[in-house]
């Protein structure tokens, strides 16, 4: 399928063992014509931004379902920008840099809105809703029929150890065998999905200055899973992160806020967040809120190797990042050391959300005294949870996918084997849907 990275593929469905697509290692060179675009319909014509001429790749729509229609502390620590624990004096305060930028970076990309908006109907209309209804593909006619066994294929005494079963009716499939060869310390896996929206009127946006917000959306696996063909059933258990720099952070100097917009959601939810709108205002007439495009889609792991936290990924399609894509800071594979901000303690003027994560006290005691914590996935269970992501490096993956000692006893796969199976069978799958 066009779009999936396809020549570091070939060897594989050969037969050759998932360590080969290391060969994409090197990022490959920015292409505007490669751009992803979404298929959901038409939508108006940007005003500004460059078009993609490139032959058309899948869309996410066509790869998930269609459900129907304080401070009280003295020596706090925070991460460092090698990911090393360090004092409160030291860092703290350029971390409380990074969030009031975060803030003033929100207030100043809507400053161009808020007039308008204030003008605006505070809910769409029902035509309004008909019509973005309507350019939602529907996905379930689309995916082709998984072949069906003979009941005695299904029955129990002719499974053998460690044979896959479904577990949502779909692609992600339980395997016992899996489940033993995943390492410990990868705490969750599973399908990441990136997405920008254009300003007001630009559909396709060329560059940075052209993006309104970025997101990031997240769609956990069970831990033992592997994916076969078909489509990932919907277990309700998506999220939806915002990234209020816009941009993944692509040096160790960078330290970017991301925060939980949605949680324990379903996909059909979420593409109802991302769609698009339409608006009248008594000053400019009808304004158009493009639709959040999908740039990207990969697997990714929240990884721990001890003190710290990790978010990793590897992409799957595109097969070529454009240049906007680049400039967005998406690399082939990609990690962030990961840090949760201690909602009991405020951060600096603007700041902070109108409201923190509502936290059970149990959670809130394993802060202890800490302004941070490393990332655990039930954090971002919450909506509002704040945690701030430092680079490790463009293309590296060595300090997120480390093996631990006690995986390595066990015989287990490293981080990285077990992501780049993952990989494979996501980059399978997805070619599948497409019947190629």
């Amino acid at each position: 399928m066009a779009g999936t990275r396809s020549s570091a593929r070939q060897a594989a469905a050969a037969g050759s063992s998932p360590a080969s697509s290391e060969a994409k290692n090197t990022p490959a060179k920015a292409s505007a014509s490669s751009k992803r675009k979404s298929d959901t319909g038409s939508t108006p014509k940007s005003k500004r931004g460059k078009k993609s001429n490139g032959k058309a790749q899948k869309t996410i729509e066509e790869t998930m379902p269609d459900d129907g229609d304080k401070d009280t502390g003295k020596d706090v620590e925070t991460k460092g920008d090698n990911g090393a624990e360090t004092q409160n004096g030291q860092d703290a305060a350029t971390t409380d840099q990074a969030l009031k930028e975060d803030a003033d970076t929100v207030m100043e990309d809507s400053k161009d809105e808020d007039e308008d908006k204030n003008n605006a109907p505070a809910d769409k209309s029902a035509s309004d809703k008909a019509d973005d209804s309507s350019k939602v593909e529907d996905t379930d006619s689309a995916e082709p029929k998984r072949a069906t066994e003979s009941d005695g294929d299904n029955s129990t005494e002719n499974r053998t150890k460690g044979e896959a079963d479904d577990t949502d009716g779909g692609a992600v499939k339980e395997s016992s065998q899996r489940e033993e060869s995943t390492p410990s310390s990868i705490l969750e896996k599973g399908i990441i999905y990136f997405f920008f929206r254009g300003r007001v009127g630009i559909d396709e946006p060329s560059n940075v200055s052209e993006i309104a917000r970025s997101y990031i959306v997240l769609r956990p696996l069970p831990h033992g899973a592997k994916l076969g063909d078909g489509a990932v059933g919907d277990g309700g258990n998506n999220r939806l992160l915002a990234l209020p720099k816009k941009v993944l952070p692509t040096s160790q100097r960078d330290r970017f806020m991301i925060f939980v917009e949605k949680t324990k959601s379903t996909m059909e939810d979420i593409k109802n967040t991302l769609q698009s709108s339409d608006y009248t205002t008594k000053t400019v007439g009808t304004r158009h809120t493009p639709a959040a495009a999908p740039i990207a889609e990969g697997v990714y792991a929240i990884t721990t190797t001890g003190r710290e936290s990790h978010l990793a990924y590897i992409l799957t399609i595109p097969s070529e990042l454009s240049e906007v894509q680049h400039d967005v800071g998406l690399q082939e594979r990609g990690s962030f050391v990961t840090s949760v901000k201690n909602p009991q303690y405020e951060g600096p003027a603007n700041t902070n959300l109108p409201k923190g994560p509502d936290y059970p006290q149990d959670v809130l005691e394993e802060f202890r005294s800490l302004r941070w914590m490393p990332l655990q996935p039930k954090l971002l269970d919450y909506e509002n949870t704040q945690f701030i992501v430092i680079s490790e490096g463009i293309g590296q993956l060595d300090k997120a996918t480390e093996q631990q000692a006690e995986d390595g006893k066990h015989e287990k796969d490293t981080p990285l084997e077990e992501m780049e199976k993952l990989e494979h069978e996501d980059e399978l799958r997805v070619k599948h849907l497409a019947g190629t």
